[in-house]
């Protein structure tokens, strides 16, 4: 046995702050096998751009500076159906410290409010489509033309603060 091999300690620690890695047969076998099998779905199963697409977007929400609205009321959920009504709307309540938001979302569209109420500006982000811009009015309310279709979330900013909704479906 070498010198070298002497100095380490019982997993593979020299004692001076290097350390060389130690593989068993199979830890190693096994990951080779691993590699082979992610450039194998690389190239025969790789992810769609537009999925991509959507993983970044998502991961730029992690921002520092942005607060997550919790969903406190989820109509789908909390609410009593009411009879008869064959596609009720969806009410969403939001709320992250002292901001509320409400929304209604439809087959028309989606309206909230912000409260307190003021100006913000507001981008529906939803899937492969391009993210729609709304922006409340001074009294808090915000309409959309078009109602989010899969995942979605709302991203405000009000003043100097951004706020974000957390993910649902719609």
């Amino acid at each position: 046995m070498s010198d070298r091999h002497d100095a380490r300690d019982d997993y593979g620690d020299f004692g001076d702050g290097r350390s060389e890695e130690v593989f068993t047969d199979g830890e190693l076998e096994s990951g080779l096998l691993e590699e082979e099998l992610r450039q194998a779905a690389a190239i025969l199963d790789p992810v769609p751009a537009e999925l991509r697409r959507i993983a970044v977007d998502a991961y730029a929400l992690h921002d520092l500076e942005a607060r997550v609205a919790e969903l406190t009321f989820d109509s789908l959920v909390d609410a009593i159906p009411v009879r008869g009504e064959t596609d009720p709307p969806r009410m969403l309540t939001f709320r992250a410290d002292e901001v509320i938001v409400d929304v209604e979302v439809t087959s028309d569209g989606l309206f909230g409010q912000v409260l307190p109420p003021g100006p913000a500006g507001i981008e529906v982000l939803s899937g492969p489509r391009a993210h729609a811009r709304l922006t409340a009015d001074d009294m808090g309310r915000f309409t959309g033309d078009a109602p989010p279709s899969g995942p979605f979330a709302l991203r405000l900013r009000t003043g100097g603060e951004v706020l974000v909704t957390e993910w649902l479906r719609a």
